[in-house]
């Protein structure tokens, strides 16, 4: 890191861990720098790109882009499965629903950050009123050093999910496989594992199956 100007008026920006990381800067550290630490947002369902693109446009016209350094969207790719077995590459959310924002925390950020559309709340504890009568506002809690590790890490496995256009109760023709030409309905959907469990009727029996998703496609 470059040697920090004191007659700046701009504080310099440390990356620290959080509070209960147990990494506390000095005293003269801390008087002459702002903290920059991860905070996760809440935000409105499939809203998260268009969140990351409007809060980075304001930090920009508010003037607060100095000290909203970073928003990611944690994402590893995706395979999507179509109805007639076609297969589409994608990205698939770590945490569908959330942001994640690199920033210094003070009044103006916290506005900025608030007041974007579509955005719900930081992720934080609620800091209740004395009265206790009324609910109070949401303390932003920073994310720990290593919980950052974590969902970084994990967004950067790229292991890839295969999602499929299939719910419980959908009906499927079996395409490939030793139960070609079997139709069934679906009773378990794991994306993860990439597979599915179908009822079909083998021997005039209702038998469950286990079956890749590639092995299937949906009947309207």
């Amino acid at each position: 890191m470059s040697d920090v100007d004191l007659t700046s008026e701009t504080p310099e920006v440390l990356d620290l861990p959080a509070p209960n990381e147990g990494e506390q800067g000095t005293a003269s550290t801390a008087a002459r720098t702002s903290v920059a630490r991860w905070y996760a947002v809440q935000v409105a369902s499939s809203c998260e790109k268009k969140v990351k693109a409007t809060l980075e446009q304001r930090a920009v016209t508010l003037g607060v882009s100095n000290r909203i350094l970073e928003i990611e969207i944690p994402e590893t790719p995706a395979v999507k499965v179509k109805k007639d077995g076609s297969r589409q590459s994608t990205e698939e959310k770590v945490f569908p629903g959330y942001v994640l924002v690199r920033m210094v925390l003070d009044e103006d950020t916290m506005m900025a950050v608030r007041s974007t559309p579509n955005v719900i709340n930081f992720v934080g504890a609620e800091d209740r009123r004395a009265t206790g009568k009324a609910r109070g506002h949401i303390k932003p809690r920073p994310l720990s050093r290593s919980e950052v590790d974590r969902i970084f890490k994990r967004a950067a496995e790229k292991k890839t999910v295969v999602k499929v256009d299939l719910t419980e109760g959908d009906q499927i023709l079996v395409t490939a496989g030793p139960f070609k030409d079997f139709q069934g309905e679906v009773i378990e959907v794991s994306g993860e594992r990439s597979k599915l469990k179908a009822l079909l009727s083998i021997f005039g029996r209702e038998t469950p199956v286990e079956l890749e998703f590639s092995q299937v496609s949906k009947q309207n």
